[in-house]
């Protein structure tokens, strides 16, 4: 999404500087054209030699520099976004009063291009009312501000303040700045997490799965318009639903009844929880005593939520399910493809390293009724459901 964008990245005199080189050399790689302001102070923390060989730009200083100066207004208008990032308490003062005594500040109120500013300072300096005061107006200036983070501060003191770290600058300039939104107006509904299958009041069959994998898809089909009813099993997952809709269900049977429910009305439905495949026949209404050598259960299969959903899926109706497989892996993906009525199967093997319940990362391949196929390596949960919307949307929506 940052291939091609112009970014004027504004650095500030702070400790967290030292975050811009990297910060620079993230932008490049993601294929953007990046210029560089410094605040004099802010070369006390970090070298322009280093910033000026990361973005292959001079890097600029001096409000009364013959070139500066007659490019201070010209830089607000070349980029597609100003980014300030560190953004001390000096100049989070400065911009919101207007004050302009250096180059930074005489670009930022030329700037005709959207705005981003990432804080940093100590806890008692951010937890001040004036900075509070000051962030207020920055805001109303139609500022986008990152957050800071809780941690380790230059004091030593440990809360928050932090800048936050390269990796979610990069992700908020995206999602809030250059992420389109094809699927607005759209329903989506998506199922995460395990199933528990209750023996008696203290014991169930479930399985290992996190609803991380769910829960990713969920976040990233909202994030690209969609109105998103996610249906989650239990999970210990800490998340906040953040636009997001949540229905929160225990049992195979409660999950197969949300989703009936919710698809009549769904664009999008993706499948991703793993549901036990089976339940309990009797479940015992008090705890079952261990007395026996051997104890035996009687399971009966539970109702298949993905073919129920095929059965009745109109023809504008997107339909994605999940194959966790440990052999046949194609095989078994393309024949649940076609057996359950969907309109993509997402493959993932536990052969795959980095693959699998509670891990952080998967490795998944894109099995689509027309016969095409996609594979991906292994990545990060949140880039494999850009993947996996990227993918619906190129098919359906594009």
């Amino acid at each position: 999404m940052l291939n091609g964008k112009k970014i004027l990245l504004g650095i500030t005199g702070s400790i967290a500087a030292y975050k811009s080189v990297y910060l620079v050399r993230l932008l490049i790689k993601a294929g953007a054209e990046v210029k560089v302001i410094m605040t004099p102070s802010a070369k006390d923390f970090v070298s322009p030699l280093t910033l000026s060989t990361l973005s292959h730009n001079p890097v600029l200083t001096d409000l009364f520099d013959q070139q500066s100066w007659s490019n201070h207004v010209m830089l607000g208008r070349w980029a597609d976004i100003m980014l300030i990032a560190p953004l001390s308490c000096n100049t989070l003062s400065k911009i919101a009063t207007g004050q302009c005594d250096n180059l930074l500040l005489a670009v930022y109120l030329s700037a005709t291009c959207p705005v981003a500013i990432a804080p940093a300072m100590d806890e008692d300096m951010w937890q001040h009312p004036a900075t509070k005061e000051n962030l207020k107006k920055l805001g109303s200036f139609g500022n986008k501000i990152i957050p800071v983070e809780k941690g380790d501060l230059a004091s030593g003191l440990y809360g928050e303040g932090r800048m936050a770290e390269p990796e979610t600058i990069i992700e908020f300039i995206n999602t809030n700045f250059f992420l389109t939104s094809p699927l607005q107006g759209k329903k989506a509904i998506v199922t995460a997490g395990p199933t528990y299958e209750p023996l008696d009041p203290v014991r169930f069959i479930g399985n290992y799965s996190s609803g991380k994998m769910g829960l990713a898809i969920a976040k990233e089909l909202h994030e690209r318009g969609a109105d998103v009813t996610l249906i989650l099993g239990p999970s210990s997952l800490e998340f906040s639903a953040n636009g997001l809709s949540v229905i929160y269900v225990n049992t195979a049977a409660e999950m197969y009844d949300a989703s009936n429910e919710a698809f009549d009305k769904a664009d999008i439905a993706v499948m991703a929880a793993a549901v036990a495949d089976y339940s309990p026949v009797v479940t015992a209404k008090e705890k079952i005593k261990k007395n026996d050598q051997h104890l035996t259960i009687e399971l009966t299969k539970t109702k298949d939520i993905l073919k129920s959903l095929g059965e009745k899926k109109k023809k504008e109706q997107v339909l994605v399910g999940f194959a966790l497989e440990t052999e046949n892996e194609k095989e078994n993906a393309i024949s649940k493809l076609k057996r359950k009525n969907a309109d993509m199967i997402v493959l993932n093997s536990l052969k795959d390293a980095g693959a699998g319940f509670k891990k952080d990362t998967n490795k998944v391949t894109i099995f689509e009724k027309g016969g095409q196929e996609f594979s991906f390596p292994v990545k990060s949960k949140e880039d494999v459901a850009k993947d996996i919307v990227d993918t619906i949307i190129r098919l359906y929506y594009a």
